[in-house]
C-alpha cells in the first residue's frame, strides 16, 4: 500500500467491514463506558412533540438514563418545559450547552430569549446558543439575527460564551455572524451531503475545519452530527444499524484523539421528527423511542 493511500485510510477513520454485529456492540460499550463529551437531548415521549409541555419528572427520568454516560448535555428551546432542562442537568452534576429556539414568531423568540437570559442568570448555563439553523431555514434575516445575540451578549456574565448554532458552512457564508459569535457552533453532517460511510469522517473532519478557518481562532464545537440507523438513503449515505455505529465509533476515535468537543445527535429517536426529514428522522438515537440501549 502506498503511503499516499495509507494517509486517506487513516482519514477515513477506522474500517469496521471486517467486524460482525457483536464485535462492534463491544467497541460501542467500551466507548460508551468511557463517557462521552456530550448528547443533544430529547424529553419527548413517544407521540409527544414540540408545543407539548414538558414535567420535570420526565425530563429527570430520561436523562438519569444518559448523564452516567457524558459531561455536557444540549438543549434547544427554552419554553414549554424545556426550560427545566438545564435545571436538571444541574442536579446530575451535567455542564449544559442551553439554546434558544428562533423562528419567524416574534413573540416565540421574545419568549425564548428572556428564558435564556433568566436561566443564565440563574447559573444553570453553561454556554448560551442563541437559535439553531435559523439562517438555514431562511427564518429571520441576518440583522434580526445579529439583534438577538448582542442583547443575549449583553444580558449575560461575560464568563458565559454565547454562540449561534448552523450548519458548518454558514459560518464561512456570513461573517458577520461569525465576529459576533463567542465560540462558533457548527453542525457536521455528512448524511445530509449523501456521503458514502466509507468516506464519512473525512468529510466530518473537513467541514469542522472549515468552521474553524471561518472562526480564525475562535473555538469550534461541532454541536451536532450522527447517522441515522434505519429509513430511506439519501445519495450515498446508507442508514443502517451498521453505518450507524461505524460512525459513530469513528467520530469518537476522532474526537477524543484530536480534542474537538463533540454532542452527539442523538440521545434518543424520535417519532415526531418524521414530519421534517422523512422515515430517517425517526431513528438517529443511540437508544430508541423506549429508551433501550440500539447497540
Amino acid at each position: 500500500m502506498s503511503i499516499r493511500v495509507e494517509r486517506l485510510e487513516g482519514l477515513k477513520g477506522i474500517d469496521y467491514n471486517s467486524k460482525d454485529a457483536e464485535e462492534l456492540g463491544l467497541l460501542f460499550q467500551d466507548v460508551l463506558g468511557n463517557g462521552l463529551h456530550g448528547l443533544c437531548y430529547s424529553a419527548y415521549d413517544e407521540g409527544q412533540k414540540p408545543g407539548t409541555i414538558l414535567t420535570k419528572d420526565q425530563i429527570r427520568r430520561r436523562m438519569a438514563i444518559i448523564a452516567p454516560h457524558i459531561k455536557w448535555i444540549r438543549s434547544f428551546s427554552c419554553v414549554e418545559g424545556n426550560e427545566l432542562v438545564a435545571e436538571v442537568a444541574r442536579e446530575l452534576g451535567l455542564k449544559t450547552l442551553v439554546g434558544a429556539w428562533l423562528s419567524d414568531d416574534k413573540e416565540l423568540n421574545e419568549q425564548e430569549i428572556e428564558g435564556l437570559i433568566r436561566m443564565a442568570k440563574a447559573g444553570v448555563v453553561d454556554i448560551a446558543a442563541v437559535g439553531n439553523e435559523v439562517m438555514y431555514r431562511e427564518e429571520l434575516t441576518e440583522e434580526e439575527l445579529l439583534e438577538y445575540i448582542a442583547r443575549v451578549r449583553e444580558a449575560l456574565p461575560s464568563d458565559i460564551p454565547v454562540g449561534y448554532v448552523d450548519a458548518y458552512y454558514e459560518f464561512s457564508a456570513r461573517p458577520k455572524i461569525t465576529e459576533a459569535c463567542d465560540v462558533i457552533l457548527a453542525n457536521c453532517y455528512p448524511y445530509w451531503e449523501g456521503c458514502h460511510i466509507d468516506y464519512s469522517l473525512l468529510h466530518a473532519k473537513q467541514m469542522y475545519y472549515q468552521a474553524l478557518h471561518a472562526g480564525q481562532g475562535k473555538k469550534v464545537i461541532i454541536t451536532e452530527t450522527g447517522w441515522p440507523s434505519q429509513g430511506t438513503g439519501l445519495g450515498d449515505a446508507e442508514p443502517s444499524h451498521h453505518n450507524a455505529l461505524r460512525y459513530f465509533l469513528n467520530i469518537q476515535q476522532w474526537t477524543n484523539q484530536d480534542n474537538v468537543e463533540v454532542f452527539y445527535f442523538s440521545s434518543f429517536d424520535e417519532s415526531w421528527k418524521v414530519g421534517a426529514e422523512g422515515d430517517v428522522g425517526a431513528y438517529w438515537g443511540l437508544w430508541d423511542k423506549n429508551e433501550k440501549l440500539k447497540f
